[in-house]
């Protein structure tokens, strides 16, 4: 076990590098550039320990100077970079065609239904409509951020 401490003292490059690959790999399951932000801050770490292997101090502080300067600096850049590229959709207009069932009445200016597991406010697309709680729905736009919806079991109109 001494070895081990022994190696991971001398060789502390891997543990910046290990924690900057961990961090890399999460990004991908949140998307929004935050955690890949900290890699780059352990990346730079790790790049210090292998130059200055001796002061744990400076790699430390190049590490959380450069997470906290991509996280101000770079990422607002990037994502709307992102967010401009065509063919973006946001996690909102993905709903768009998505099916659910109401949860509570819904009127031309207010109700409440259940999509993807998460409960939305919500209106009719058709004003003349009133949606009965229970009933399934179709989501057919956005309105900021409240759902525009239609029964699906029933022409609108009637």
């Amino acid at each position: 076990m001494n070895e081990l401490l022994d190696w991971i003292q001398a060789n502390l490059w891997a543990g910046w590098g290990i924690l900057a690959a961990l961090l890399a790999a999460a990004e991908l399951l949140t998307m929004d550039l935050t955690l890949l932000m900290l890699a780059a801050g352990a990346a730079a770490g790790g790049a210090t320990a292998l130059i200055f292997p001796g002061l744990v101090w400076l790699q430390i502080v190049v590490a959380l100077v450069t997470a906290v300067l991509t996280l101000f600096l770079l990422r607002p850049t990037l994502l709307d970079r992102v967010r401009r590229a065509p063919g973006y959709r946001s996690s909102l207009d993905t709903l768009v065609g998505a099916s659910g069932h109401a949860t509570a009445a819904i009127t031309r200016t207010a109700g409440e239904v259940k999509v993807s597991g998460q409960v939305w406010e919500a209106r009719s697309f058709d004003p003349s409509v009133t949606i009965d709680a229970g009933e399934e729905v179709e989501v057919f736009g956005l309105d900021g951020i409240t759902l525009i919806v239609y029964p699906t079991r029933r022409q609108l109109g009637s």
